[in-house]
């Protein structure tokens, strides 16, 4: 029997000390769902233009005012606006003939959580 065919419970290591578990691991769902955000983040580009919309008063911008600053077109601000919009970071809401950008705090609190929550761990066990 080679050891991919060994069961889980069968392998195990001298050096391998069983921990207890302190709170649930991700689903795979809300991981899936994490993954999707922090995917959107991932480009410079989004991550700048959350922050550009977070960094105005109550948390919301035109779009008229994000694409000062940088090297990309109104094409591609608009397609990432939309991928962070999908990722449920932005909502957006037409007056007249602007579309305002708006922060999603509840999405950002969560993201922080999950972060401080598994950094809270590493430390403990570092």
């Amino acid at each position: 029997m080679s050891n991919r065919e060994l069961p889980l419970t069968e392998v195990t290591s001298p050096a391998c000390e069983v921990t207890s578990v302190v709170r649930r691991p991700l689903t795979p769902v809300a991981a899936g769902d994490l993954a999707a955000a922090f995917k959107a983040l991932s480009d410079p580009v989004r991550l700048r233009l959350l922050s550009v919309v977070a960094s105005r008063s109550g948390g919301e911008a035109c779009v008229c005012d994000l694409s000062e600053g940088f090297d990309v077109g109104q094409p591609t601000i608009s397609h990432h606006l939309k991928v962070l919009r999908e990722a449920g970071l932005l909502t957006s809401e037409r007056r007249a003939s602007w579309v305002y950008y708006k922060v999603v705090p509840q999405a950002l609190q969560h993201l922080s959580q999950v972060l401080l929550m598994h950094s809270d761990t590493a430390e403990v066990h570092a």
